[in-house]
């Protein structure tokens, strides 16, 4: 039976390590969800921050009296997320304060749209009669980067969605992105807080990063074969090149 020669083993070796099956338990997501012990999720609403921007619109039974708390529109065109033709906003400042038509610093910051609707309300009740809110967050949104097919920052107009909806509108993770290690920065009374998720597993869900709050940052880490790869690839060409003259070598050494 004819030898077979090292550059024919050199061949399988490579084939081999590029062909590897990865473990599911790597790539698949959940995994654990058909045990886990509560399909329950936690109650979620958004707070308001500093510099969220936001438009707030005050209605009344007499549509004149609320023409004193509603700022005219500007001229031309806002662009927050979608175009927002001509509408003024209001910003919430470094300490949580809007400044507001005839009523002056309202601090808003901390609050959920329905906690600050009410606030307005008790507030205007002083001047209108069954005053009404309309308050919307202009620039709601979410930041994916890393190993994800669309990386890029997201406006969101419901201001409320989860961290596998964020990744899905980043158009999901590469197969070189690191299902168990997925890093969500968020700011929280100015600090940064950081929080290592792993998607692999089902308990995130009921924890307070299941649902991501505006201005999210989130980092898919590359797992260790983008890593190698990226290490390996400026000399790829070397590599070969010194396999093949190997190969060669030992080709003429044990003919």
């Amino acid at each position: 039976m004819k030898k077979k020669s090292p550059q024919f083993i050199v061949v399988l070796v490579l084939l081999f390590s590029l062909f590897s099956c990865v473990p599911s338990s790597k790539i698949v997501y959940l995994q654990d969800i058909a045990a886990s012990q509560t399909n329950e999720i936690k109650a979620y609403e958004t707070l308001l921050q500093p510099d969220d921007l936001l438009s707030i619109i005050v209605s009344s039974e007499n549509p004149e009296n609320s023409i004193p708390f509603n700022l005219p529109q500007i001229q031309g065109n806002y662009e927050i997320g979608n175009n927002q033709n001509g509408i003024k906003t209001y910003l919430v400042d470094s300490d949580g304060n809007i400044d507001f038509p005839v009523l002056g610093k309202i601090k808003l910051a901390g609050l959920s749209r329905k906690e600050a609707d009410q606030k307005l309300i008790e507030l205007l009740s002083e001047y209108i009669k069954n005053p009404g809110i309309n308050l919307r967050i202009l620039n709601y949104k979410i930041s994916v980067l890393g190993e994800v097919n669309r990386p890029g920052s997201y406006p969101i107009e419901s201001e409320r969605i989860t961290l596998l909806e964020a990744l899905s509108k980043a158009g999901d993770l590469t197969i070189y992105g690191k299902r168990s290690d997925i890093l969500v920065i968020r700011e929280i009374n100015g600090i940064k807080n950081y929080k290592h998720i792993d998607i692999t597993k089902s308990d995130f869900i009921n924890s307070d990063y299941y649902y991501l709050v505006q201005n999210d940052v989130v980092l898919v880490n590359p797992n260790r074969t983008r890593q190698n790869a990226s290490a390996v690839g400026p000399n790829t060409s070397v590599i070969l090149s010194a396999i093949s003259i190997l190969a060669t070598i030992a080709v003429v050494l044990f003919k």
